[in-house]
Parts: structure tokens; sequence; C-alpha cells
């Protein structure tokens, strides 16, 4: 998970401007990645597609939980760190086409938090073999920046609130998924509306989201030993001014007991990590190490940790079937 400049580096109005602008990043004592980006970019995105896209949600019949914890650039102080818990299921009341979701996202950057608070749906059809799915999400953004911190020479300027400033806005996306046996691809808009969000009483300062475009795939080569697989993955991340792309690979052993994966990933010009984790009885585990290539260097990475769990929740069948789950597809 690359550090993003998240609050930082969007549109401000009102009387902060481009100075003031500086003089935050300055005291929060961070430096923006050049293309950084407003949402957190976690490394085990794969296991987190029902966040990326909506349209993965309730896609395999299971009730899934997912959650994941970042801590970034190690070693220095108000490092980002961000928490993103999920969960998703079938609506069997609707039948197995209808999928529902939701999530809260906590995302902490020096004096500034962002919390996003939303609820998705999903709706599936059988197509050409596979299935094509679309969904959509509704949230709310709630921003807080947290002015106490705040060690200015100047005092009195509107522009540098010294107390807690909070803010909220109504928020959407929607995506679209296909999902064959081996292999799957999508495209989502998170944000698509450029909510604007204003700050404290006064609405003195502000900031436009810019919607984020993601196009995600991932494909499974079964090996000879029937035991292991490769697992591919892609994501791209884009704003339209900053992008991010990410590819990665892991090998899963496929036991009786659960399954085991190791991995790696490659962001050009950003980092390489390596991924370790695997499935125990629906129990989910994960921990990834993410090596900055450029800028603060290999040293002061990220560390990231995944869980999930995972259960069939079609009660009312008889007998027992096994299902290959999206996030590990």
């Amino acid at each position: 998970m690359t550090f993003h400049s998240g609050l930082f580096g969007h549109f401000w109005h009102g009387q902060m401007g481009r100075h003031g602008l500086a003089v935050l990043l300055c005291v929060c004592g961070f430096v923006t990645e050049a293309r950084a980006q407003y949402d957190p970019a976690f490394n085990n995105y794969w296991a987190l597609q029902a966040y990326y896209n909506p349209a993965a949600s309730g896609l395999d019949g299971l009730l899934n939980v997912q959650g994941g914890y970042a801590m970034q650039m190690m070693g220095y102080e108000h490092a980002p760190a961000s928490m993103l818990v999920t969960a998703d299921l079938p609506l069997w009341m609707l039948g197995p086409n209808h999928g529902f979701g939701g999530g809260f996202l906590n995302d902490r950057i020096g004096l500034f938090e962002h919390k996003n608070f939303f609820a998705q749906y999903a709706f599936h059809q059988k197509l050409w073999g596979g299935r094509l799915s679309a969904g959509a999400r509704v949230g709310l953004l709630a921003e807080t920046f947290d002015g106490t911190g705040l060690d200015v020479i100047k005092t009195g300027d509107p522009a540098f609130p010294t107390t807690k400033a909070d803010g909220t806005a109504f928020d959407f996306s929607f995506g679209l998924r296909y999902t064959a046996k081996e292999w799957y691809a999508g495209f989502s808009a998170q944000h698509a509306f450029s909510p604007l969000v204003e700050l404290g009483d006064n609405k003195v300062n502000g900031y436009e989201v810019p919607a984020t475009f993601y196009l995600t795939g991932g494909y499974n080569i079964q090996l000879r030993n029937p035991l292991f697989k490769m697992q591919t993955s892609a994501i791209v991340r884009s704003d339209i001014e900053n992008w991010r792309a990410d590819v990665t690979a892991r090998m899963l052993y496929n036991g009786s007991k659960g399954r085991l994966y190791l991995g790696a990933a490659y962001s050009p010009t950003v980092s390489a990590s390596i991924l370790v984790g695997g499935d125990f009885h629906g129990i989910l585990l994960g921990y990834s190490y993410e090596f900055y290539t450029s800028g603060i260097g290999a040293m002061h990475g990220c560390h990231e940790i995944s869980i999930g769990y995972t259960a069939d929740l079609s009660l009312f069948k008889k007998g027992r079937n096994r299902h290959q789950s999206v996030r590990i597809l």
C-alpha cells in the first residue's frame, strides 16, 4: 500500500490556497508521492474485491467478511495508517442473482482523518458460460482535520483552524465485472460525482474528491501438479491526473487441510512487495511487506495484514457444495 496524498493532494478552496496547503504539508511531516490518490491502495486488493468493485458483492454465494490494516512509511512520525472492513452475501430471499454488501474505511494521514461508510448492491446474470455482474454503492464520507495539532507562526488565520474541523458528503460508486471459471475482469468508478466536502462550521475550507477509476483482472494457471496453481492478478487506478498499476502473482498450494500461498507484487516506479498467507477452514490470513523503490527507500516500507472469514449460507440445500471464493480467484 503506497503512501497517498489523500486530503492533501486535492482541490482546496476558500482562504487556504496553495500557500496554506504547502504549510500543512510541512507541519504534518509528509512528502506526497507523485502518483498518489485519494483512496488507499491495499497490496491485498485481490482479497478485497467487493471494496474496489461493488459488482463483486454476493457473487460466490457465500458470506464474506474481509478486513485489512496497513501501516505505511514505518519509522516516520504521523505516518499514514488505513483500516478497512467489508462484508457481503447473497440475498437468498430474492434469489442467487442478487448480492448485498457494506463496509467501513478509516484512513489517517497526519492531522487528517478520512472515513467512508457505504452499502452496495449487485445483480448477477449468467452469460457465455460465466457471470456478468453490475453493482452500485452509496456512501457517506466523513472528514476531520485536527487543528489542535498545528504549530504555525501566524495565528488567527482562518485558513488554519485551531480546533477540529469536520465535514461530510454523500458518495456514489458503480462497477461492472465478468467472472469466468479461471479468470475475471472488472471496471469500477468510485466517487463518481466528485463530491465536495466542506470543513468546519463556517465552511471556510473544502476540497473536491476526484472520481477514481479502477480496472481489475485475474487469471488462474493450473500447473501439472493438481495441488499447485499460479494465480495472477492486476489492478490499475487512475483519477485522470495520477495513476498506479499493480501486478501480483501468487503460488497457491491447495492441500487437504487448507490452502497456502506465497507471492510477489510489483508497482512500476513505486514499489515491490512480498505476500504470504492462506485459507484455513474458511479463515483467511495474509501478510505483505511493501518495499518502496523510490523516495524514502525500502527500509521505511508498509506492513499490511489481511483477515477474512467465509461461510456457506445456503442452509436449505441438501448436502454441502464447495465454492471457490472470488477473493481467492
